[in-house]
């Protein structure tokens, strides 16, 4: 069996892993110079393999698309098995608090150099700077054109080309719907008075909301400010979900944040009015009485009209309402998005119900299979992205070497 990858990241390397054991004849084709160059920068260079989630019910609660398609392909090949795979190959992982594994060795040029040797014992062969610029289906076989006038044949393909506009328009060329691409997993651009100098302040639990348009998102989890506006976990997962929503709004949207959402405006009234009470000459400013960082604090109590010199005893009624507004229901402008480092991800891609997730083969074109974020499938950060290239990969690769 004759079999050409195209692809040379993640999916595309453990679905020509899998393909080669099981007997296939393998050629890998990466259009740049050096393969799983999105392994080599995620998780900071350390390499984010998958999540510790271990039920496929839960897990596929983590894909804003594709989880309802995920579901069986995760009964026969989930994050536990991506840990006894690595396991089975030498490598090690390791889980940190928030559930995000890692190699033990905590850099990427573990997996990279894993995924490679692997490759090359099962005698794949590798070619890089190999952009294919059509693919032709002729008599149950497939036609390879690469730029520079090369031309492979094929029994079957596996197209595992990521979030690539050549991936898809060679996936449409052999008549298959691509859902239209737009990007996930960003930060958002804001500008606003009370987030100016507090680039790098981060809250360990933040909830925040999005309005776009008639549609409304929510996430909590860790904050950060950044110069340009706010990112973390809590904001890149709210990016996931909100990511067509966003794209159709030319990311123009309302943020609401609560720095410290498990309280309430009753529950903040009655800790203000007590320090009130209890420490009447101390300054408001610098002495903070709640679990939040103490730049943000003074940022939030100029914004509500407390002076450097305003004494707890002198404390307006106005101002608490200012305050307990902003600390837990504080309106902020988002007016465009930013790039979550190199980890770029992308929501769209091939239809779904043009594939069979059983087999990873194309319902439209036999011989044809697909892996990875070709597919209309994106999780939100934690390992979530890399664990559906895993699933999709290995299933694609075991099924496409049987006869």
């Amino acid at each position: 069996m004759q079999v050409v990858v195209i692809g040379g990241g993640a999916a595309g390397f453990f679905g020509a892993i899998e393909a080669a054991r099981a007997g296939a004849q393998v050629t890998l084709l990466e259009a740049g110079r050096a393969p799983l160059a999105k392994v080599r920068v995620s998780g900071g260079g350390r390499c984010n393999v998958t999540h510790a989630c271990f039920e496929p019910s839960i897990l596929v609660q983590h894909y804003p698309r594709g989880g309802k398609a995920l579901r069986g392909a995760f009964t026969r090949f989930q994050p536990q098995d991506t840990v006894n795979w690595y396991l089975r190959e030498g490598i090690q992982l390791k889980t940190e608090a928030d559930g995000r594994m890692f190699p033990l060795s905590n850099t990427s040029e573990t997996i990279i150099h894993c995924l490679t040797d692997a490759a090359r014992r099962a005698n794949v062969k590798l070619w890089a700077s190999a952009s294919v610029k059509q693919i032709e289906a002729v008599d149950d076989r497939f036609l390879i054109h690469l730029k520079g006038d090369q031309t492979l044949r094929a029994d079957r393909i596996l197209m595992a080309t990521g979030g690539s506009p050549q991936g898809h328009s060679l996936a449409k060329s052999l008549g298959h719907s691509i859902t239209p691409v737009s990007p996930s997993l960003f930060t958002f651009n804001v500008k606003d008075d009370r987030l100016e100098g507090l680039a790098g302040v981060a809250v360990q639990s933040a909830r925040v909301r999005l309005t776009v348009g008639d549609e409304k998102f929510e996430q909590t989890g860790p904050l950060l400010i950044t110069h340009w506006g706010l990112s973390g976990p809590a904001v890149l997962k709210l990016s996931a979900w909100a990511a067509r929503a966003l794209h159709q709004a030319n990311y123009q949207a309302r943020l609401t944040v609560a720095w410290l959402p498990k309280d309430t405006d009753d529950s903040l009234r009655k800790t203000l009015q007590s320090v009130k009470s209890q420490l009447p000459q101390r300054l408001v400013i610098a002495n903070c009485p709640l679990m939040i960082p103490k730049r943000l604090w003074e940022s939030l109590c100029l914004h509500a009209e407390i002076t450097n010199n305003t004494r707890w005893a002198e404390l307006s009624k106005r101002s608490i309402n200012l305050l307990i507004q902003s600390l837990i229901q504080g309106s902020y402008p988002v007016s465009g998005k930013g790039q979550f480092k190199e980890e770029f991800v992308t929501c769209g891609g091939v239809d779904l119900k043009e594939v069979d997730f059983k087999t990873m083969e194309s319902r439209i074109c036999p011989g044809l299979y697909f892996a990875g974020e070709l597919l209309d499938i994106d999780g939100v950060t934690g390992g979530f992205n890399f664990q559906s290239a895993w699933t999709t990969g290995w299933i694609a690769g075991q099924s496409i070497a049987q006869p």
